[in-house]
């Protein structure tokens, strides 16, 4: 019994040696297989890069033929048959590797695709749409469907697949962003939008995404008008869903219609107990556009309502800050407008000594004092007490540095500007104020003639992540090259930046005296250099000047010159559009702003300026009016 139980364990030992050497025989065989046909693999892939097919359909179609070569070549080898039409073949292959693996979604869908290449439609929509029944309860098949349809081009399908699993497990909020996308590329606007709003109400915390998207891709007037409409019968349908009322105002305030903005946000505020917030944001936005009526009736209106809240100070402040705005940009400013302001500032400081609002207002205050009233000694002291104080932030005091310095450029000490600015570039590395700085000293350099100093700045300033700054420095960087390579010496670029020194420095009947000379060709000194390539930039520099001076025809002259004799520059849209500016805000010559505006966008339609000159004409044709009658939630 023990030697019949001793052989029949060595028979199994036997059996299972023996095994395990052919398993090992076949796995050997397998790789050097594998091995000798990885470089059929890399030749048919080369000959197809060369765009050499049919060489390369013939590897593919060898190597096809063992089965451990269908990873490496599937998807060459599909795409190879279907460019060259052997629907056939493709069809007989993927039968086969189907049979192989019957739940491998990708062979089923290019089956469909060979019917689709082969121009047999009726049959692939027959195919695609009982696959896509045969799916729909998974979600996640599903998805891969949709994302093959689309990259193949075949968006209808990817609509069907998830519009049928969505009804089939009875969730419309399932696929909201990818029915979007499959929308979006359809051209299907309106279906579109209402899958980011079906996405936007499952959480709120989606709206930032859906604002940036929808702002991306909603850029014509008539778009946005037409999800203005659709957010009104929404916020009728659904007054409780708050994602609505917040997109009606963003929406609103995208086309600059800050004053329906408003009342949006006074409606959405009080239903939503936010002590102001929504308006206080129209608010901010409306100063920024230069819509001071708008900016003004909100903040008089926090005044009023919300005493006691956070945003009271800061609605009187803001208050105070449009009106100032306003003055800076009424022609010429009057020095009483100025004093009023001040008194406003001092006021409010002395009534919230220790409130942090009150600091900011003592730094409008200087600069008030320095850059209209000529009192500078009063401006320096106010600044340097801002700095010194302990409760100002480190941000605060940089701004107040900065601000300082500026103040002994007007005083005519440079030095000490650079060494202010200099103090807020090591204290506010990589930090917008920071790159404020170092574009202060850049402008610093330029002023004295050093172009090669200012550039190194510039180089450097142009990769700054605040795009004001950034595009403020291109600009300068790119005057400063294309003078100094027509002109070596710069001589055209010194006289114009030390013109813009004496004008930073309110020395405006100085500056221009340097303009009449500019526009000749010479220096003071009688030094002759050519001065073609800046001369737009010197009618434009004028024409500002006399703006500010309130010598509107003479600006408007200017203007025109700019657009007559530089039609093609970078310069004519600004000069044309400034010109409806003129009209409008200076002149009051409604009809003629009106005039302009319409025939701006029709001239540069591509501009900066377009959806700004669009807005105004609306405003001024009376497009907005009764929008105190606008549905409201």
């Amino acid at each position: 019994m023990v030697n019949n139980t001793y052989i029949y364990i060595n028979y199994i030992i036997l059996i299972k040696t023996h095994f395990i050497r052919i398993t090992l025989f076949l796995l050997f065989a397998s790789v050097s297989a594998f091995a000798q046909n990885q470089d059929d693999i890399q030749l048919a892939n080369e000959y197809l890069l060369k765009g050499d097919k049919k060489k390369a359909l013939e590897l593919y179609r060898d190597l096809a033929k063992a089965d451990v070569n269908t990873p490496f070549i599937y998807n060459s080898y599909i795409n190879v048959l279907l460019d060259l039409g052997n629907y056939e073949e493709a069809q007989n292959f993927l039968k086969k590797v189907t049979k192989r693996d019957p739940l491998n979604l990708q062979y089923k869908l290019d089956v469909g695709l060979t019917y689709v290449r082969a121009g047999d439609l009726p049959k692939a929509d027959k195919y695609f749409k009982e696959l896509i029944s045969e799916n729909k309860a998974n979600v996640q098949r599903i998805k891969m469907m949709s994302d093959y349809f689309m990259s193949h081009s075949l968006a209808d399908y990817g609509i069907v697949a998830l519009t049928e699993s969505r009804a089939s497990l009875g969730n419309p909020s399932l696929f909201c962003l990818e029915l979007a996308m499959l929308y979006r590329i359809k051209g299907s606007q309106d279906k579109m939008v209402q899958e980011y709003l079906n996405y936007v109400t499952q959480n709120s915390g989606n709206i930032q995404y859906v604002k940036n998207v929808m702002q991306a891709l909603l850029t014509r007037p008539e778009e946005l008008e037409s999800l203005e409409r659709l957010l009104y019968d929404k916020v009728q349908q659904y007054p409780d869903v708050e994602v609505y009322a917040d997109l009606l105002i963003w929406v609103t305030m995208q086309q600059k219609n800050f004053y329906a903005s408003f009342i949006q946000a006074r409606a959405y505020d009080k239903r939503y107990k936010r002590d102001g917030e929504k308006c206080m944001e129209v608010a901010r936005v409306a100063l920024d556009n230069e819509d001071y009526d708008t900016a003004l009736k909100i903040y008089r209106y926090l005044i009023r309502e919300y005493q006691g809240t956070q945003n009271y100070l800061l609605a009187r402040l803001g208050l105070i800050r449009t009106r100032e705005a306003r003055v800076k940009n009424t022609y010429p400013v009057k020095n009483d407008s100025v004093k009023i302001l001040i008194a406003d500032y001092k006021n409010f400081i002395r009534q919230y000594p220790d409130n942090v609002n009150s600091l900011e207002a003592s730094k409008s205050e200087a600069l008030l004092f320095a850059n209209y009233l000529d009192q500078k000694d009063s401006a320096v002291q106010i600044l340097n007490k801002l700095i010194a104080n302990p409760k100002a932030t480190l941000y605060l005091k940089s701004k107040a540095k900065l601000d300082l310095g500026d103040i002994y450029m007007l005083m005519g000490e440079p030095w000490e500007s650079s060494l202010l600015y200099s103090q807020v570039e090591k204290t506010q590395k990589e930090n917008p104020v920071g790159y404020e700085a170092k574009l202060r000293n850049a402008k610093l350099s330029y002023y004295k003639g050093d172009f090669r100093l200012a550039q190194e700045h510039l180089d450097i300033l142009k990769q700054a992540t605040t795009r004001e700054i950034s595009n403020d420095a291109l600009d300068l960087s790119m005057r400063i090259k294309e003078n100094v390579s027509v002109d070596s010496t710069g001589e055209a670029l010194k006289q114009y930046a030390s013109v813009e020194l004496l004008l930073y420095q309110n020395k405006t009947n100085d500056a221009l005296k340097k303009i009449e000379y500019l526009k000749q060709g010479t220096s003071a000194s009688g030094v002759s250099f050519s001065n073609q390539t800046i001369l737009d930039d010197v009618y434009w520099l004028e024409a500002n000047i006399r703006m500010q001076r309130g010598e509107f025809d003479l600006s408007l002259a200017l203007l025109q010159k700019i657009i007559d004799d530089y039609g093609d520059d970078i310069l004519a849209d600004d000069a044309y559009f400034l010109q409806g500016e003129i009209y409008e805000r200076q002149l009051k010559n409604k009809d003629k702003a009106m005039e302009i505006y319409r025939d701006f966008l029709s001239k540069y339609p591509g501009s900066v300026f377009a959806a700004e000159a669009r807005k105004r004409y609306r405003l001024l044709r009376g497009d907005f009016n009764g929008q105190e009658q606008a549905p409201q939630f």
